[in-house]
């Protein structure tokens, strides 16, 4: 059977910015025979996220993540229908996911690396679990209680930078929906503040592309910040914590601003930020939702009800087509995308 995948082409180097023609699509023979173990199944929805940029090098600064290699096929989180199934757990017409799907139209994977996934969980929005219901929301979730320190009725604000992207767009909400008084969202166009007041709830939204985003700051969080969720590093945030309160506390989810430089994750702050940060007493720690496997199940079935109460909006950028991974990709790590970005691969649901 002729299918068609996608190989990382060239690398843009640890300093550079990543481009479409990083990757290349080809087809290959898939087995027509799957072995015991094994299940055959159809690509629905693929991720492209801003971590991946770090698989992009030869070496990816990190003992969790492994490199793309060059002329081979590119993975990432995916949701697929079982089509053929060898394995005791899966049968035909299940949905399953995995964080290590092959960019392919269709794949033969280890039973043991999927996990089924229940549509109603999503009222059969299967992209979500890409996303809301997915990695991006555990994020989000989980990075918020281990490391926000929130408590109801203390009138806390919080800041969430990348605010309009996959995490920022919940972490939002979810602030709010767990006591936080005020929320203040920062991105990059005029059109994501409007979203992200009228539709998300945050109370306020900066344009940091416009205006001074300190004196902003000042006027949106006159008590001073107390909760910092972090997506994008560098100048935005080290602006943020330069207005953060004593004991205050820093979600260190994503520093897409500093993915295309050779630097260390998470990076230094620069020297009159780090001094403010120790005399503040403002805690910064890395933060890896992988460690907290055992909260994903109650995780998930949190943001389901939340999104099923309509406590919780969820926004996708959708890109149809495998031939367009490449495209989707750069425009996700320019921001070009509100919510999650998706590439559909198959939209026939159903054997």
């Amino acid at each position: 059977m002729i299918i068609q995948r996608v190989v990382l082409n060239s690398r843009p180097g640890k300093n550079g910015n990543p481009v479409a023609e990083n990757f290349r699509i080809e087809e290959v023979n898939l087995p027509n025979n799957i072995n015991e173990g094994q299940v055959q199944v159809r690509t629905l929805y693929l991720s492209v996220d801003p971590y991946m940029r770090c698989r992009m090098n030869e070496d990816t600064g990190s003992d969790y993540i492994t490199p793309w290699q060059l002329s081979q096929v590119v993975d990432g989180g995916g949701i697929g229908i079982v089509e053929e199934s060898k394995h005791v757990h899966f049968t035909k017409g299940d949905f399953v996911t995995s964080f290590y799907w092959p960019w392919q139209t269709k794949v033969i994977l280890n039973g043991s690396s999927l996990e089924k996934v229940d549509p109603q969980l999503v009222n059969g929005h299967l992209s979500y679990f890409l996303g809301a219901i997915g990695m991006p929301g555990l994020t989000s979730l989980i990075g918020i209680q281990e490391k926000g320190h929130i408590t109801a009725g203390s009138n806390q604000t919080m800041v969430v930078s990348g605010a309009a992207g996959a995490c920022g767009s919940l972490a939002g909400q979810i602030g709010h929906l767990m006591g936080c008084s005020r929320v203040v969202g920062i991105c990059g166009t005029q059109e994501k503040c409007h979203l992200l007041t009228s539709e998300l709830g945050f109370d306020a939204a900066i344009n940091y592309k416009k205006g001074n985003v300190a004196e902003q700051l000042r006027e949106f969080c006159p008590a001073g910040v107390d909760v910092y969720f972090d997506n994008v590093g560098g100048d935005i945030s080290d602006t943020v914590i330069s207005q953060m309160n004593q004991n205050s506390h820093i979600i260190l989810c994503g520093q897409i601003s500093q993915y295309n430089k050779d630097v260390p994750y998470p990076p230094p702050l620069p020297p009159a930020v780090e001094a403010i940060q120790k005399e503040r007493n403002i805690t910064r720690e890395r933060f890896l939702v992988l460690n907290y496997k055992d909260k994903f199940e109650s995780g998930i079935l949190q943001l389901s009800q939340w999104f099923k109460e309509g406590k919780l909006k969820i926004k996708e950028t959708v890109v149809n087509g495998l031939e367009n991974m490449g495209v989707a990709f750069q425009s996700m790590m320019t921001g070009g995308n509100i919510g999650k970005q998706i590439v559909c691969i198959s939209e026939e649901t159903s054997l």
